[in-house]
């Protein structure tokens, strides 16, 4: 594997994580030029390479496509922590590490004898981050959950749903994980790069404790407005963002396709008005109450009378923020996605690049995901183990 180049190359990362929050988090380093050494154990490793289809019937890897899409530009090493030699080899690549990654459950780390005291006694620049559910205190620390656990317990998962009108419909759950990723993935780099940075300056280090459900809670917005102002939040389906109001919201077209109307200036309203021919809707775009539902009703009437092809073309002339809502295969072929180059294919897998455009540092190519333990003697051996002792750990399966 080549040596990344990007604004934090010289950096070495190791990540003791697994599944879908923290691969991401240090996936987003890797392609920042970061050294990521996956560590795994040496029996199922990362519960991720064998969840979802995989690529065995053609020939592939063996790990899955889920797996495959969180864990390029890595170094795969496995290593038993649950023998003293392989928490002996841990520290000896704690001791020049930049960053760790974990993800277990608080205090499990300590017990294996590889939690921040440990490495901060050795390492003192050391940026440690634990990603749990509940973080590393309060009554709920121990529990276990999942992004949906999350959403709910932060408040967001109540706001997401419809409203008809009358009464609110039941909780919808997004396919997209936004406390494993908003709250498991992007909030630990910030307080990650954060330390870094401190560490840089001070040579002192931190341990970075994120909890999902914290990082979903501190993003939900909109919802502490309409508490703080009406004693609690409006009903799912009914707040100004979430379809209370006519000129936001998802309307039918005749096909069973979608729009998503985000029309929420007047301008924009009004553009979208002219653009259907009903500009007598152009007062009550935020209209609420009787009203409010009137327009709706007559807005969704005409927009769920012609097929989505009509509606397009009329409404990216208007440039009146009306957009077709796209499934994920019409996402890829998106000319403003393409344009983006924001899909790239790896390893016979299509992938989405990384979310940024740095001047300084073009993306270079990637790395497919590596196979489990792939580097093990690699990393081992920049890190100064010698053959005979890499040889010793092998043959008592640390490794």
């Amino acid at each position: 594997m080549t040596e990344r180049s990007g604004p934090l190359a010289g950096l070495r990362v190791l990540d003791l994580t697994r599944l879908l929050p923290g691969p991401v988090a240090t996936m987003h380093l890797a392609d920042l030029g970061a050294e990521v050494i996956k560590i795994e154990d040496t029996g199922a490793g990362d519960y991720a390479r064998a969840m979802g289809p995989g690529e065995r019937a053609a020939g592939g890897s063996g790990d899955s496509v889920f797996f495959r899409l969180v864990n390029r530009n890595k170094k795969s090493l496995r290593l038993d922590l649950k023998q003293a030699a392989g928490v002996a080899a841990f520290m000896r690549l704690a001791k020049d590490a930049d960053m760790i990654f974990e993800s277990f459950r608080p205090g499990v780390v300590d017990k294996l004898g590889i939690g921040y005291e440990a490495v901060k006694a050795i390492n003192a620049r050391v940026v440690y981050c634990a990603i749990t559910g509940y973080g590393q205190t309060g009554p709920w620390a121990e529990l276990a959950g999942h992004d949906i656990n999350y959403l709910a317990t932060a408040g967001l998962l109540d706001q997401i749903g419809t409203h008809d009108g009358e009464k609110s419909g039941p909780p919808a759950i997004p396919n997209l994980q936004v406390g494993d990723l908003l709250g498991g993935a992007l909030t630990p780099l910030l307080g990650v790069l954060a330390a870094v940075i401190g560490a840089k300056a001070t040579g002192q280090g931190s341990h970075v404790d994120v909890a999902m459900t914290d990082a979903v809670l501190a993003h939900n917005i909109f919802p502490l407005v309409t508490t703080q102002v009406f004693g609690k939040p409006a009903p799912r389906g009914a707040d100004l963002l979430t379809g209370g109001v006519p000129c936001y919201g998802v309307y039918r077209t005749a096909d069973d396709r979608y729009l998503a109307v985000g029309a929420l200036e007047p301008k924009f309203w009004q553009a979208m008005c002219a653009a259907i021919g009903r500009v007598d809707l152009a007062p009550f775009g935020l209209a609420t109450g009787s009203k409010g539902r009137e327009v709706k009703a007559e807005l969704a009437a005409l927009l769920a009378s012609q097929p989505m092809a009509h509606w397009e073309p009329i409404f990216a002339a208007a440039d009146c923020c009306v957009t077709p809502i796209l499934r994920v295969d019409e996402v890829l072929q998106h000319p403003q996605v393409q344009a983006r180059e924001m899909v790239v294919e790896l390893g016979g897998v299509k992938q989405y690049a990384p979310p940024f455009k740095l001047s300084a540092w073009p993306w270079a190519a990637a790395e497919p995901a590596p196979a489990a333990g792939a580097d093990s003697e690699a990393v081992l051996a920049a890190a100064g183990f010698s053959a005979a002792e890499i040889g010793a750990l092998r043959e008592a399966k640390v490794i």
